[in-house]
């Protein structure tokens, strides 16, 4: 992996754990915008080099990532969560893709193609790849740790706080979604059973769900003016995160060449099979 943290060492030994947070493996160790430059530039290959090669040796280089994270059980259930999408984009592009004429099959009217078939399948690897290049980051990292790193670097408060709320609306919504679920069944609703069942169950959730939504905007609106959100200056920064030589070039290294890479392929100059 890229370098090992030399900033950030000193601390480590003096500061208890909850301050010091001290990653584990070679992935968790590296610096969050580290992780989070790397996640780009597979991303941007995966959909800019196109073919076959580029996002497969982008795919496997998150899945290696991912086991050496030990998170490649957590980002199979990520990827088991697309199965919908993915099976959509086969469907559409088997039957539908214009100008296709190689049927595999006639059924009825519909006639499944090659060249639809093998496009699918290009567009899944490339969506995969990319979806779980920046899933692996959220996986491995802590949000508040990405925002302070990012934020150190001359990221406006105002841009962390978006960048946040963003990251952290579906969890948030699905842990709540989960809360009220537990407490509707403490009162008795019965949420489980045949599928009528349990679409007459999901009525009385919505309402919860929504009120408390709008309730966690205000409570973290106060908290921001708490924490003198809107005050002029940046902020004191208590905590740097491990940094190092070796990972601060490859971060250069990686956003030059992604845009070298990008630019070949818009040219034409770069076409891999």
């Amino acid at each position: 992996m890229i370098g090992a943290p030399t900033v950030g060492a000193a601390e480590s030994s003096s500061s208890p754990e909850f301050v010091s947070r001290p990653p584990r493996g070679p992935y968790r160790a590296l610096n969050p915008t580290t992780k989070l430059v790397i996640a780009l530039s597979e991303a941007f290959a995966a959909f800019a080099l196109g073919g076959w090669i580029a996002p497969s040796v982008v795919l496997l280089a998150v899945v290696t990532s991912a086991w050496l994270a030990s998170a490649l059980q957590r980002l199979v259930i990520v990827a088991a969560v697309s199965l919908p999408v993915i099976g959509s984009i086969l469907l559409i592009n088997t039957f539908l893709l214009p100008g296709a004429s190689d049927p595999i099959i006639h059924i009825a009217f519909l006639a499944p193609t090659w060249s639809g078939l093998s496009f699918g399948l290009q567009v899944t690897i490339r969506l995969m790849a990319a979806s779980l290049a920046l899933a692996l980051v959220y996986l491995t990292t802590d949000v508040g740790d990405l925002l302070d790193d990012l934020e150190r670097r001359g990221l406006g408060r105002r841009a962390a706080f978006v960048v946040g709320s963003a990251i952290q609306a579906v969890p948030r919504t699905v842990e709540r979604a989960a809360e009220i679920v537990d407490a509707q069944r403490a009162r008795g609703l019965d949420t489980e059973g045949s599928i009528a069942r349990r679409v007459r169950g999901v009525v009385p959730l919505a309402a919860p769900l929504i009120f408390g939504a709008l309730t966690d905007v205000e409570e973290r609106t106060m908290a921001l003016e708490a924490r003198a959100f809107t005050a002029p200056g940046r902020r004191t920064v208590l905590r740097r995160l491990p940094d190092s030589t070796a990972q601060r070039i490859a971060r250069w290294l990686l956003g030059l060449g992604t845009i070298v890479v990008i630019a070949a392929s818009v040219a034409g100059r770069l076409r891999l099979p």
